[in-house]
């Protein structure tokens, strides 16, 4: 703080624009894997305050399709995904703030796709999936590689969702559930193991949906209802249950899409609206309104998986 003639010491200066005692989060979203012509190990990189075309990260250490991707603030990991046809274990990690290729983490509890996935500063979970359809909740400690555990059960067995979280609740929305498309939203305490509990519902069942948040608000972002591809996106406050209220519409009717966040900018990359995009939309979370265009990625594809270093679930 300033002394008494307001003016601030240089330890003081330091302190401030360094955000002490907590550096401020690394802004950088990876988007991964997917499907364009082929099966995907691509991963691209974008500063999140920056609006511009992705650059190329590196690859993953397989190419998987409907892969779920979350992260710490130093360290992305993805998880599960399905290539040429067959369900993977395989989680994948890299260090968000350099690039290169990814390296082997572990594995799932179970080989799965179309699963979920968010994070807490320590810890990842990864959500249900197709297994055959599951309810199974795994984590793992994000700053040491090792198989995933078993964490407990979502309140109803699924695929096809998103996930994201605050500081300590992750969050799990959408999907197809009994070969409908679902509303149902449910929540968990990262930092303990348990069973999930009823949040509320979505402004619309879809499945394919993205997911990203601030501390305190939830985005879902585009899907497919299970007649059509939609632009919805809608929003909850994650500290307190209930329903999904209307944000505001993406740039297109996609599904398939991802997402990834800072505190207060949400990014939807990629998915498919009819034919595989490229395109990078952006909202500001604490607001409402239509997303904007942000940039590219360097292929087009869907079905990837989004994740970055300053997300919602990180303090």
């Amino acid at each position: 703080m300033p002394n008494y003639q307001g003016v601030w010491s240089l330890s003081e200066q330091y302190q401030n624009a360094s955000g002490w005692p907590s550096p401020p989060l690394f802004q950088r979203a990876l988007f991964a894997g997917g499907y364009s012509t082929g099966y995907e190990n691509t991963i691209d990189y974008v500063t999140i305050t920056s609006a511009g075309n992705a650059t190329d990260f590196g690859d993953l250490t397989v190419s998987p399709f409907t892969a779920a991707g979350t992260a710490s603030a130093t360290r992305g990991v993805v998880g599960g995904g399905q290539e040429s046809g067959t369900a993977l274990n395989v989680i994948g990690y890299v260090t968000v703030a350099s690039t290169g290729n990814a390296l082997d983490f572990g594995d799932l509890t179970l080989a799965r796709q179309a699963l979920g996935a968010c994070a807490s500063d320590v810890r990842g979970l990864f959500a249900s999936g197709e297994s055959p359809d599951t309810n199974t909740i795994d984590y793992i400690t994000i700053a040491s590689t090792g198989n995933a555990t078993d964490f407990g059960d979502r309140t109803i067995t699924g695929r096809e969702l998103t996930g994201l979280s605050s500081t300590t609740r992750g969050v799990f929305g959408g999907g197809q559930s009994s070969g409908s498309e679902t509303n149902v939203i449910d929540f968990v305490t990262i930092a303990t193991t348990g069973n999930a509990s009823d949040f509320g519902d979505l402004t619309e069942a879809r499945r394919q949906l993205a997911g990203l948040s601030s501390p305190t608000r939830g985005i879902f972002g585009g899907g497919n209802n299970g007649s059509s591809n939609v632009n919805t996106i809608d929003y909850i406050t994650i500290a307190s249950a209930g329903n999904a209220t209307d944000y505001g519409d993406l740039l297109a009717t996609v599904t398939s899409v991802a997402g990834a966040s800072s505190h207060t900018i949400g990014l939807f990359g990629g998915g498919t609206t009819g034919s595989n995009t490229n395109v990078i939309s952006t909202i500001t979370i604490a607001s409402t309104g239509n997303s904007t265009d942000f940039g590219d990625l360097t292929v087009a594809r869907r079905a990837l998986a989004g994740l970055s270093s300053a997300h919602g679930g990180l303090s």
